[in-house]
């Protein structure tokens, strides 16, 4: 299939939604579809290029920083996505779009559908969805409400990688069948089980949703003595600088680096517990990439997190330092219980979470939303004010593969298939 792809973040630029969408769109090259990614310019990025496989499209736009992204810098980023995918569009013969993010990126998906019929699917990615981040966006989504609702109505799919966020988007009221759990994958590379040691590893973005304070606290207020590596930038840095001071703690900040850096290998390597107690998440990668490093996990109950590490981890509460200090004294104190946890981590990730697996159900996803004329090999014609009707249901959850389906759940044993709601 050919696959217009858009996504306002792509390596180097943005986070764990970055990492998502290059681990995906690689995967799809890799079985032989065609992905053309529409992105953000950054500095002296080439605008356009081949990223293994990927013919990316960088779009000139506002943007200044790598890891943050302004709504003005997202407006001028849909100005200048626009024109190239028309061009895009009156140049190939797309199967259908899919658009990470409901914003900006759907508003994007969603005119080419009134200008050229051409369907699309849309993957969720959390602070694009309300009540994701209700301390920070709750304003932002009640002002651009019903361009909302409309992204969504026109979607054939919004995939949502937790049940957690399906939820909020169930919340909204979208049509039936609309949504569907697909999870994140990651790209999983050999592994060699080693001895863990007590040394503890946070790799985030640095908001304050993320819980680093918590984990300062925890280890200046317990008897915990282990070293504490953080790893990551953004704009809450400066003040957890202040508070790790104020409060004597041993953490080093490492600001951020490179995902194939040594020195981020080297860390990983010599840490055998991971610890991310946010109080709000999707299906972080970066909980992924830990338990593909068979580290022993500390997460938040009631989040995301707790979908991915099932109970191959430690749950906490989240703004809770008192139970993280005590999570992960058991961690440092107990080396059976940490070794266990490690390796229990990185079955989950190969029972569960490779991009194959994952890229697979995608697949089966396009190819029940894609436009018929272009699986027949028609060339779209451009039409006008397309109304995104459906198939039946009965048609639209049609079993395209006989793969079985791949089980998300918050367990690790017992889990239900991924399914449409």
């Amino acid at each position: 299939m050919r696959i217009l792809m858009t996504s306002y973040e792509f390596p180097p630029i943005g986070g764990g939604g970055a990492a998502v969408v290059a681990g995906m769109s690689r995967e799809l090259v890799a079985c032989g579809h065609e992905i053309d990614l529409v992105t953000m310019s950054f500095q002296d990025h080439p605008r356009e290029e081949m990223v293994e496989g990927v013919h990316l499209y960088r779009v000139p736009c506002l943007r200044k920083a790598k890891h943050s992204c302004t709504t003005p810098e997202a407006f001028s980023y849909l100005a200048g996505a626009m024109p190239t995918i028309h061009r895009l569009l009156t140049k190939h013969r797309y199967d259908v779009a899919h658009a990470h993010f409901i914003l900006p990126d759907g508003l994007l998906a969603w005119q080419a559908k009134r200008y050229s019929g051409l369907p699309y699917v849309i993957t969720a990615h959390g602070s694009d969805v309300p009540g994701y981040n209700p301390h920070r966006l709750q304003a932002a989504h009640q002002i651009v409400r019903p361009v909302w609702k409309a992204i969504v109505d026109g979607a054939g799919r919004v995939i949502c990688p937790s049940e957690i966020l399906e939820q909020l988007v169930q919340a909204q009221r979208p049509a039936p069948l609309k949504t569907v759990v697909i999870p994140n994958g990651l790209q999983v590379g050999s592994y060699t089980p080693r001895p863990l040691s007590p040394r503890v590893l946070m790799v985030t973005r640095m908001l304050e949703r993320k819980g680093v304070q918590y984990v300062l606290e925890a280890m200046a207020g317990s008897p915990v003595t282990a070293e504490l590596n953080i790893v990551g930038d953004g704009p809450y840095l400066p003040e957890l600088r202040r508070r790790a001071e104020a409060l004597r703690s041993p953490a080093k900040f490492w600001g951020w680096l490179d995902n194939r850096s040594p020195e981020l290998r080297d860390i990983y390597q010599s840490s055998g517990i991971f610890v991310l107690p946010s109080e709000a998440e999707n299906f972080p990668i970066v909980l992924l990439e830990a338990m593909a490093a068979g580290l022993a996990i500390v997460t938040t109950a009631g989040t995301g997190c707790a979908e991915v590490v099932g109970d191959a981890g430690l749950l906490v509460p989240v703004r809770d330092s008192r139970a993280i200090g005590r999570a992960l004294k058991r961690l440092v104190e107990d080396d059976e219980l940490r070794q266990s946890l490690g390796a229990a981590a990185r079955k989950r990730i190969e029972d569960n979470f490779t991009w194959r697996a994952v890229a697979r159900r995608y697949v089966e996803e396009y190819q029940r939303h894609a436009r018929p004329a272009a699986r027949l090999g028609h060339k779209p014609v451009l039409v006008h004010g397309t109304n995104g009707t459906r198939p039946s249901a009965n048609s639209d959850l049609a079993v395209v593969s006989e793969q079985p389906p791949l089980s998300v759940a918050g367990a690790a044993h017992g889990q239900p298939p991924v399914r449409a709601t």
